[in-house]
């Protein structure tokens, strides 16, 4: 599977279908490139804050209300996007209201549509205290695709082991990473989180960040990152388990081939067996039961 991920500036907008249209060239210029999956970044979806009035620019929670009442055409731009061009799209997470709370979710789209989606789990100091976001129900997506099945982790979440192994256990290969940081040192979290799981998992992680700076928001108004794929360092694999990355603050897409019989190799017969051994161990919440739930893409 060819996969493209992105390093997203946050740009402004003069309305939605102009925000739309950006959207396309970003999605055609990576099936251009071959791409069957693209994953965009953590609040990617934040820039369409830019075509509302400069009152509910400047009040961060205000924005959640109008951009929940958004929701349903966003969800049908990319859908259409993933119909017409027959790609899988992890489109830029969006906060939404559901059951009265504030979650951050990851919508999935294939060639038929809507396949599910994915809210984040831990919630950063500023998402908490801030900006009023929540943690979703404890609710794991396993996307099922003919060539794989793969699982997101969103920003905060990635720097914990417990999403990514229990995903792993029940199937998962790939596990994607979409983020979004404002310093060097919130990047590399997420960069050592993701390199970690790779390894746990004896899995392939790749990142996609917002780079760049929108000082017109004040929720998403300096960004830091850069795109990456990851590995176990095992054989037939990186020596570092570093596949690709870019420099920082560099736009664009990060294409990059994943051949995922070198995944069942290296869990099969490695030289370690990271994989086989984190099944040993019991991880989960204290309180709170995790649900898996299964879908085809």
């Amino acid at each position: 599977m060819i996969i493209a991920s992105a390093s997203y500036p946050i740009t402004e907008h003069a309305d939605f279908d102009t925000w739309r249209a950006h959207v396309e060239q970003w999605v055609t210029d990576a099936v251009r490139q071959k791409s069957g999956l693209l994953l965009f970044p953590e609040y990617g979806a934040m820039e369409l804050v830019s075509i509302f009035s400069d009152k509910i620019r400047s009040d961060i929670r205000r924005q959640v209300v109008e951009l929940d009442s958004l929701k349903d055409q966003f969800c049908t731009v990319f859908s259409d996007l993933a119909k017409k061009y027959k790609v899988i799209i992890v489109a830029p997470s969006i906060p939404v209201i559901e059951d009265g709370k504030n979650v951050n979710r990851v919508y999935v789209f294939s060639p038929k549509g809507l396949a599910g989606f994915q809210d984040k789990f831990f919630m950063t100091r500023f998402e908490n205290e801030e900006w009023g976001i929540q943690s979703g129900v404890k609710n794991l997506t396993l996307f099922e695709a003919s060539w794989g099945t793969f699982g997101i982790q969103i920003c905060y979440d990635v720097e914990f082991a417990l999403g990514s192994h229990l995903l792993s256990s029940n199937g998962a290969s790939l596990i994607l990473a979409p983020s979004c940081t404002e310093t060097i040192r919130g990047a590399t979290r997420v960069h050592i989180g993701a390199r970690a799981r790779a390894m746990e998992n004896q899995a392939y992680t790749v990142v996609s960040q917002t780079v760049g700076n929108a000082l017109w928001s004040p929720a998403v108004d300096i960004n830091y990152g850069f795109a990456a794929y990851y590995s176990t360092p095992d054989k037939d694999m990186p020596e570092e388990g570093i596949i690709a990355t870019v420099p920082p603050q560099k736009e664009g897409w990060l294409i990059q081939e994943l051949d995922f019989a070198k995944i069942k190799t290296v869990r099969d017969s490695g030289q370690v067996f990271n994989f086989h051994d984190h099944q040993h161990l019991n991880i989960g919440f204290k309180n709170e039961e995790i649900n898996i739930i299964r879908q085809s893409v």
